[in-house]
């Protein structure tokens, strides 16, 4: 399997084909209870009406639950991820995901959080690029370039959403038809993006995209994660390992220069687990943090593990498992405590946004961003929780 998957394709339907029953606009407990009865595993969609945008689209907030009591709560808005709430090692939920409090802060979400970023995540430098012969303008929102789809990216427009519920799994899916010619790109594009939980407290994001017009594209989820709980002081002091053994340098635009450089005996290098903030203050170039793509060993394409991140407080953990060719590390550099960044301070939070390489439209020796009439874009990634037990 690769991510740009290169031979025909269907172009996606309407409505969600996944193999799991539709469950009504609002679940209630029965059917968990009857579950547990029966002695099945826990697992229900519930949603509750989370307000209008000016626009009078109504924005619904769906919570997915399984029987160890995580919660990940996301609204048709942007497809966000509004909340993740997991055990620590004594049991207690709390959520490691950083929000708003209310529709407003997700309507303006100058930092994208949760939301899905596209068309093109990352940045594009000097937004442009050619394609076919074409050369396309888009919008700079990020100084001189584009960054996660331009001006109205997709985590400010309303998505199609319906929920479902399996024996293995409870969540929704998410659809929208971005049209030809949105924020400069080509091609009419249809994206479907599922969210998973499931009963080994894991929350999959499969994607599927297919285009009319050859374009590029670039998906990722920008949820902010601070494993000892959102808003709980910074994150310098959790435990990070990367399995990359190379990551992209970028110019003081964070616009990659094109070569993949080893990690090894850098301050980039994660490659055995440390303290995020051992070494953050000697990174070039990340406006006062890490702000790097890195490059995911193995081949792209096949599910593998990408990172994993253990708060030694809590005993919370997360491991990431992608398909795709990289990863962008963030550490909230330019969180500032206001509220317009949901109060979060600088480096409350961190970002592992798994996603083609940046600029990849500019850069032909980076894997493709290109999709043609025929092929199917398709990613998944998968966040696994866990709890590291207290040293003895």
């Amino acid at each position: 399997m690769t991510t740009l998957l290169g031979c025909p394709g269907q172009p996606l339907k309407t409505t969600p084909t996944d193999p799991t029953k539709s469950a009504t606009s609002s679940t209630t407990a029965d059917p968990a209870e009857a579950a547990a009865m029966k002695g099945q595993p826990m697992l229900t969609v519930q949603s509750e009406p989370y307000g209008t945008t000016p626009e009078g689209a109504a924005i619904t907030q769906y919570t997915l639950q399984n029987e160890s009591g995580m919660k990940v709560s996301l609204i048709n808005l942007g497809a966000t991820v509004t909340s993740v709430e997991v055990p620590d090692r004594e049991g207690k939920l709390a959520n490691v995901t950083l929000n708003f409090p209310d529709l407003d802060g997700y309507l303006k979400n100058g930092p994208y959080f949760g939301g899905i970023c596209g068309r093109f995540a990352n940045r594009i430098a000097n937004a442009r690029f050619t394609l076919e012969g074409n050369e396309y303008n888009l919008f700079k929102n990020n100084g001189e370039h584009t960054l996660h789809g331009g001006k109205t990216g997709f985590n400010k427009l309303v998505w199609k959403a319906a929920p479902f519920e399996t024996p293995g799994s409870a969540g929704v899916t998410f659809e929208l038809v971005s049209p030809d010619g949105d924020e400069g790109y080509p091609g009419q594009l249809a994206v479907r993006v599922s969210y998973a939980l499931n009963t080994k407290n894991e929350l999959a994001i499969s994607y599927e995209a297919t285009t009319d017009k050859a374009t590029v594209l670039n998906l990722t989820n920008h949820c902010y994660w601070n494993l000892a709980g959102a808003g709980n002081g910074t994150v310098l002091g959790e435990i990070l390992e990367l399995k990359c053994e190379k990551y992209l340098p970028v110019d003081e635009g964070g616009i990659p220069t094109g070569e993949l450089v080893a990690v090894n005996g850098t301050a980039m290098d994660f490659s055995k687990p440390h303290a995020i903030g051992d070494a953050i203050a000697q990174t070039v170039n990340g406006h006062g943090g890490y702000d790097h793509c890195y490059v995911v060993n193995g081949t792209p394409g096949e599910l593998r593990p990408a990172a994993k991140v253990i708060d030694p407080s809590s005993g919370r953990g997360m491991e990431i498992l992608t398909t795709e060719p990289g990863i962008q590390f963030y550490t909230g550099n330019f969180l500032n405590g206001t509220a317009e960044n949901g109060n979060a301070v600088q480096h409350g939070a961190f970002c592992l946004e798994a996603q083609h390489f940046p600029d990849s439209p500019n850069r032909p020796e980076f894997p493709t961003t290109t999709l043609k009439p025929g092929e199917t874009y398709k990613q998944t990634t998968i966040h696994r929780f866990f709890v590291e037990p207290a040293a003895k």
